[in-house]
């Protein structure tokens, strides 16, 4: 998708949301000026988005190397650099709402994982204080991480079906219920989400929670076609490195706990909108005898 498609199809989103949207602002009960801006807020969505769909790896190279420079044109009335990160914050509830509205749809089969996002080297975790009583240290495989944990369900075709941003040290399991909530079929994870009591409430929901085993748990019987399926959820691993390597949500040059947010929320849009996707290939047949055999 190059700028023009995106821009026209960020702007058709906001056109649709706008007044349901500027209705539920909160005021003080002041009457104020409202002027428009010099950048459309169609505009702002749009460089947000762009900049995690280029190579270049910090937004202050990508805006003031490439958007000032090279797209006067497509954007005439373009701020500085400083107050375009002003800007950020007004769009924030936006862009989320235009990410739901990319979601795909569940399939009945599903993987579920979660990710680390660091906010700052281990060894400046005592002299940190943009994100004071917002991050929290958290431990993974890959050892411990102050910062945040981004959650995650994808569907067979590598489409988002949810996601939520929690801190470092929340539990993977205690998001299960919410995160699961419009799902179907068989749902996949790792040993982070082994639990008796979520397994038994998904159950309920229409949802099989399908998870390794602790090496000092008893084995059951599982079917074939379900461990083939458990050894596919790298599919979720390969999208969350490529949001953290070609998306850029992940740095730790952060100076605002909300465009932190902003910028998430932005590289999950860029993945969204890419052309191609890791897939399984299943067609309809075949997620339905997996799905319900």
């Amino acid at each position: 998708m190059n700028l023009l498609e995106l821009y026209c199809h960020v702007d058709d989103f906001y056109q649709q949301v706008a007044a349901h949207f500027e209705a539920g602002l909160v005021t003080d009960g002041k009457a104020r000026r409202r002027r428009a801006g010099d950048l459309s807020t169609s505009e702002i969505m749009t460089i947000l988005i762009h900049f995690h769909q280029s190579h270049y790896r910090t937004f202050k190279a990508y805006y003031t190397d490439h958007v000032q420079k090279h797209l006067r044109a497509e954007f005439p009335r373009l701020v500085g650099y400083a107050r375009f990160v002003q800007l950020m914050p007004r769009v924030a509830a936006l862009l989320y709402a235009y990410l739901t509205h990319l979601f795909g749809r569940c399939t009945g089969i599903s993987f579920i994982d979660s990710t680390f996002l660091a906010v700052c080297d281990n060894r400046r975790i005592y002299q940190h204080t943009v994100f004071l009583g917002w991050a929290t240290r958290g431990r993974g495989a890959m050892g411990w991480c102050f910062g945040f944990k981004l959650h995650l369900v994808v569907n067979d075709r590598g489409e988002l079906l949810a996601c939520c941003l929690t801190p470092a040290n929340r539990a993977d399991v205690k998001l299960l219920p919410k995160l699961a909530k419009h799902l179907f079929g068989k749902l996949f994870g790792d040993k982070g989400y082994l639990s008796q009591a979520a397994f038994e409430h998904l159950f309920q929901q229409g949802v099989q929670l399908i998870t390794k085993l602790k090496s000092n748990m008893k084995n059951r019987l599982m079917p074939l076609s379900d461990k083939l399926l458990l050894r596919k959820r790298a599919i979720i691993e390969s999208i969350t490195d490529q949001l953290k390597n070609i998306s850029q949500i992940e740095h730790t040059r952060h100076r605002s706990p909300l465009n932190f947010c902003v910028n998430v929320v932005c590289g999950l849009i860029a993945y969204c909108h890419q052309p191609k996707k890791p897939s399984l290939h299943l067609d309809a047949r075949q997620l339905e005898a997996i799905a319900y055999p």
